[in-house]
């Protein structure tokens, strides 16, 4: 099926975009005003121009250099980047089908063409955000499955390293542990990075074989009983520079496992997708129930052995979104469903739902989501209403993340 929709001899590529795109969704400015900008300062990206002259085209390179050196009435194109590191958002439920790869792909891909540097982990073993990425060979020591290898070493190192006398530690150190994990272990934090074909959004992809971290990380956590299995990931993110991206989002696998809750922990914004339908309802109320009761467990388990490793407990999440998928604004049932997930609750509900349309369909058929698809090849107003769709979500979605970004501010100078 993969090789039917993307041949691994395929090198996938993203697509330019029009001129009438930047101005009426990026760049929020009258076409003419954006043309009369290009045309005074032959310097700046100028974009390709179709045969009949009638439209120019831009790559997403160019379309960032432009939000760099314009201004329009003295305001600049950049987005709004809080200082400190990068947001992190899981976007999580074990109701499979809800939509969650749907919701991360179009996040990442709306917040590239806003202007932001985005990294997608996809804790996925179905890896179709990998795949909608343009990636199609992962090694499994590439995958999240390496990172916890390699945090195994490390926190073993460490444990040792903290007594007095080596010999006197109960816990084996990484020399200890089996050949192929201090193998996978010696990687460098980067080496898991991939870049995919939007130019400001790599992956730490994830492949079929990723489905054995669940079962080897319960052998590691037999070997080492004092590992804190669920800070992998956090740990691992914390290396990274504050300044190499600003949004990091995870792609959660159909289920509460040490995957996911190494995202749960390592995230500062919990996004749950959820379909319109009452077993969605009841799979979604289940999730957070569960969710809640594993993060307890850990707090009452861990808790001195994550003070020792620098990790916080208990946990706590600086928001959590519902975010409802697959919506007919015309369908009574579906309404009616939205209107029982706010009475349940609130204003945790997004207001703006992802609606069913033709695009959205084919995002998911194709692995390709409605802003690679090119409007010529459908009407334009489908399109569109695909588009604006994802617009008003991700817009929600972004104003969520600067909150929560000016708070952890805020709380880091008040620290």
């Amino acid at each position: 099926m993969r090789r039917a929709t993307f041949s691994p001899g395929e090198v996938k590529e993203l697509r330019p975009f029009s001129i009438w795109e930047i101005s009426q969704f990026m760049f929020d400015v009258p076409a003419d005003t954006l043309r009369k900008k290009l045309a005074d300062d032959p310097s700046l990206p100028q974009g390709v121009t179709e045969e009949d002259g009638r439209q120019r085209w831009f790559s997403l390179e160019e379309i960032n250099e432009l939000r760099r050196r314009i201004k329009f009435r003295g305001k600049s194109l950049l987005p709004e980047r809080p200082k400190g590191r990068a947001a992190r958002v899981a976007v999580s439920n074990f109701k499979g089908g809800v939509g969650k790869t749907v919701v991360a792909q179009h996040l990442a891909n709306a917040a590239a063409l806003d202007g932001y540097r985005v990294l997608c982990i996809d804790f996925d073993p179905q890896a179709t955000l990998t795949h909608s990425m343009g990636i199609v060979e992962v090694k499994e020591w590439h995958t999240v499955w390496g990172i916890m290898c390699r945090d195994l070493c490390r926190e073993a190192d460490r444990i040792t390293d903290s007594y007095d006398d080596p010999d006197d530690c109960p816990y084996p150190s990484s020399q200890e542990l089996p050949e192929d994990v201090q193998a996978i272990g010696a990687q460098r934090f980067q080496d898991f990075i991939q870049p995919t074909c939007w130019p400001t959004i790599d992956i730490i992809p994830s492949c079929a074989n990723a489905a054995f971290v669940e079962f080897a990380s319960a052998q590691y956590r037999s070997l080492h009983k004092a590992w804190s299995f669920f800070g992998c990931v956090a740990r691992y993110l914390d290396e990274l520079p504050d300044d190499q991206y600003d949004l990091i989002i995870f792609d959660c696998p159909p289920a509460i496992g040490y995957q996911s809750l190494n995202a749960a922990f390592a995230s500062d914004i919990l996004y749950i997708p959820s379909g319109p339908g009452y077993w969605e309802y009841d799979s979604t109320t289940s999730y957070l129930g569960q969710l809640g009761d594993a993060l307890a467990d850990i707090s009452d388990g861990f808790a001195g052995l994550a003070e020792d490793a620098g990790l916080s407990l208990p946990k706590t999440f600086r928001d959590v979104r519902l975010l409802m998928t697959r919506f007919e604004t015309t369908n009574a049932l579906h309404v009616a469903m939205m209107e029982a997930f706010r009475n349940v609750f609130g204003a945790d509900v997004c207001l703006n739902p992802i609606e069913m349309t033709r695009a959205v369909e084919q995002s998911g058929r194709f692995q390709m989501s409605v802003y690679e698809q090119d409007y010529r090849q459908m009407t334009r107003e489908t399109w569109k209403r695909a588009r604006q769709s994802f617009d008003r979500a991700y817009n929600e979605f972004k104003t969520t993340v600067l909150k929560s970004w000016d708070d952890r501010s805020s709380d880091q100078e008040a620290g």
